[in-house]
């Protein structure tokens, strides 16, 4: 099954443990799927609570990952925080081929 046509809801956290638990709590929220988690080691790490952040990307419905992210953002502020996060309702095509991009895969 293709995601094209679903919205998408990312939400960026300080740490892998932060991830998980708000991956779990996402999904225990609403009917989503989970597609591969992004990091991200900025310039500036050692300033950081974690030194590292990483990207979740939810997919669904519109309201069921607008229910997904803030679940997830909840969870994860218990952790270590949230960087940023935010919704695309209807993702245009070149958007789509970013969203695929992730950096946990290189060495």
């Amino acid at each position: 099954m293709t995601d094209m046509g679903k919205a998408v809801g990312i939400i960026e956290v300080y740490g892998l443990a932060a991830a998980f638990v708000a991956v779990d709590a996402g999904c225990k929220a609403a009917a989503v799927t989970v597609e591969t988690l992004d990091k991200n080691k900025p310039g500036n790490a050692d300033a950081l609570p974690v030194p590292l952040i990483v990207a979740i990307k939810f997919r669904g419905s519109v309201e069921d990952v607008k229910s997904a992210v803030e679940a997830a953002a909840t969870a994860a502020k218990g952790i270590s925080g949230v960087i940023s996060q935010h919704v695309i309702a209807n993702v245009e095509d070149s958007t789509e081929k970013m969203l695929k991009l992730n950096a946990f895969d290189k060495n």
